[in-house]
């Protein structure tokens, strides 16, 4: 760590110092968004790594998610198990701005270092914490997974095929929108320290943040005077728009989302179908969902006879929204993204080359916040705590012999 410059960085977040708590994937991917918008992010785990490190033990392709959600971060270790680390634990909350932790409620309170302690210690601390239910409430206590949220939450009652399961969505959803709501909270509240002078507590429940998610399968629920909604598949939530589905082509899959009667006209055009303009059955969007199936098996059965990527080119050219089902090795390797910079390849020292993402948040006129690998554990220990808190080499010698650091 270098000492500060005279001259601001030319970064949002720059000068502002975040005590990283976080683990998995929620309270890391807060954190990560700090850091590259700029600031300087400790990352603090037990000796032994946090949980999504130690998954590495069981498969070494378990470190990508830890080596792409850390990136830019300073890491070192502290037990908070031991009266010196929670020691240690205050006197870099007396120096930082932010501290975000997504342990389960009351962990905090437990270990003596809760809000009301790291606030008395530093007023200005914003405080964001994490949490599957929230911090009060009846569920508050229960145990929360992505997983299980998703269950809860009613997402995974609505996903799926109506012949079939209730499903998961493919992607860990919920810890991603429940840590980008928290680096939302947390911002917002630094913004208002900026007019008081004072800190808060910010939480952010991993259920409520789905919720709003939900738009169109509630719709469906006060349409239907409380029928529950029902499992669409690839077809619209609601069952209100047509054509809206996944269909197959030659050689993969692609999706259409019909939004306007403009563009039904031109899928028509690029369908060569003419005749079905003045076809009454499928007129205006309304008449269309009444036989969705119908419209579907009309769509699909032209799809069918070409090739993915032709059919892509075609719409494209037609205006209409539709897009390519993709594997993950070509969204990984997408030139759009890695053009503008959301995507970047780095040499990794335990990975070899790797594409991690950077941030989808944009600063225009900023200065890019250049990545750096997501640290070893324990890697800058001598670095925040010898140059930054303040402590002797011997000092950080006998903390490493006490078990503490």
């Amino acid at each position: 760590m270098t000492a500060a410059t005279t001259t601001r960085p030319n970064m949002p977040l720059a000068g502002i110092t975040v005590i990283d708590l976080g683990q998995i994937y929620q309270g890391p991917y807060a954190t990560l968004l700090m850091a590259k918008a700029g600031a300087r992010v400790i990352k603090i785990e037990p000796r032994e790594g946090e949980p999504a490190r130690l998954r590495a033990k069981v498969a070494k392709a378990a470190t990508f998610p830890f080596a792409m959600l850390n990136s830019n971060k300073l890491g070192v270790t502290l037990n908070l198990k031991s009266p010196r680390g929670i020691e240690l634990l205050k006197q870099m909350v007396g120096k930082a701005d932010i501290l975000l932790e997504n342990y389960a409620p009351g962990v905090m309170d437990r270990l003596g270092v809760g809000f009301g302690v790291l606030s008395a210690i530093n007023p200005r601390l914003v405080y964001g914490s994490g949490t599957g239910y929230g911090l009060d409430g009846p569920d508050r206590d229960n145990l929360a997974m992505d997983l299980t949220v998703q269950a809860m939450s009613g997402v995974m009652s609505i996903t799926g095929f109506p012949d079939g399961p209730p499903l998961k969505a493919g992607a860990a959803f919920v810890d991603f929108m429940s840590g980008i709501h928290l680096y939302a909270g947390i911002i917002t509240a630094l913004y208002e320290r900026e007019i008081t002078g004072k800190g808060r507590l910010v939480e952010v429940a991993m259920q409520e943040t789905v919720y709003p998610a939900l738009a169109s399968n509630l719709s469906f629920l006060y349409n239907s005077k409380g029928e529950v909604p029902p499992r669409t598949g690839n077809k619209h939530g609601g069952l209100a728009i047509a054509p809206y589905n996944v269909y197959a082509t030659s050689d993969g899959h692609i999706s259409i989302n019909i939004v306007k009667e403009v563009h039904w006209t031109a899928l028509l055009e690029a369908m060569n179908r003419p005749d079905l303009k003045a076809d009454p059955r499928y007129a205006t969007n309304a008449l269309r969902c009444a036989v969705m199936d119908e419209v579907d098996a009309l769509v699909e059965a032209w799809t069918r006879k070409h090739p993915r990527d032709e059919i892509i080119a075609l719409l494209k050219r037609h205006r209409i929204p539709a897009a390519p089902v993709r594997d993950l090795r070509e969204v990984m390797n997408d030139k759009h993204m890695h053009q503008r910079g959301m995507l970047e390849t780095i040499d990794h020292p335990e990975l070899g080359p790797i594409v991690v993402p950077t941030s989808p948040l944009r600063y225009h006129g900023a200065d890019k916040v250049k990545t750096t690998p997501s640290p070893s554990v324990g890697q800058d220990n001598d670095a925040v705590y010898g140059d930054w808190l303040g402590l002797t080499k011997t000092e950080i010698q006998k903390l490493k012999a006490d078990g503490v650091i």
